[in-house]
């Protein structure tokens, strides 16, 4: 069974990981993502609700501001964003896809080097995590970026807004490349732009300077991973 908050805690709390030296402002994408990036937005709720949760509550809150702007009404339904807690196949689904866009988003704007990766995935070894998780975690950090990879697994317009939440709350966003790379995501995910903004300010973010309003186009990072 994959868990995502287990994945989480382990990623979060190995002090080697938070001190490994990186290049780019994305930092090394376990270290950045659970623990230096935004703890208070996203691992703070975590560990009180759990991850799918955090992730699940702040898209859900963002996508029900949205609605009421445009009609006066919501018909955003909780149980959309976060699966129930029998359906393990659902929350397992969903737990993958919001990883992989929080790593995915802290490769938008860096490089870790070959010694830097091998010093990861070492340390990877003796985490708490069952083989399939530790086999599953490597492969997401060592692939290439791979955006379309992250929006496959957008299949209602609820999950599109958890995943782009989910790569908002990993990275600092105050970078050229990690904002472009956000653009490039919202327009990927077919967001209204009212929508990216409401899940900027749920997130303590302030609003894109630019509002993705063109067709989605190719995201070519600053350099791979």
């Amino acid at each position: 069974m994959f868990n995502i908050d287990q994945i989480l805690k382990s990623l979060q709390s190995d002090p080697n990981l938070k001190r490994t030296a990186i290049t780019g402002a994305a930092g090394l994408a376990a270290g950045m993502i659970f623990s230096g990036g935004k703890p208070g937005k996203l691992l703070g709720n975590a560990a009180r609700a759990g991850a799918l949760a955090a992730v699940g509550g702040l898209a859900y809150k963002a996508f029900q501001n949205y609605q009421q702007s445009q009609s006066g009404q919501t018909t955003a339904r909780e149980d959309a964003f976060i699966p129930p807690a029998g359906d393990e196949q659902a929350q397992e689904e969903l737990g993958k896809s919001l990883v992989r866009a929080m790593i995915a988003a802290a490769k938008a704007d860096g490089r870790i080097d070959a010694e830097e990766k091998e010093a990861i995935f070492e340390k990877l070894k003796a985490m708490p995590l069952s083989a399939e998780e530790k086999a599953w975690v490597f492969d997401e950090l060592s692939s290439p970026l791979d955006i379309n990879a992250v929006v496959a697994g957008a299949t209602t317009p609820e999950r599109a807004a958890e995943i782009y939440a989910a790569s908002l709350v990993a990275i600092s966003a105050d970078t050229a490349a990690e904002q472009a790379y956000l653009e490039a995501l919202a327009i990927k995910l077919r967001l209204a732009p009212q929508l990216v903004a409401e899940i900027h300010r749920e997130a303590g973010e302030n609003a894109p300077a630019a509002t993705p309003t063109a067709s989605p186009f190719a995201y070519t990072p600053s350099s791979n991973v």
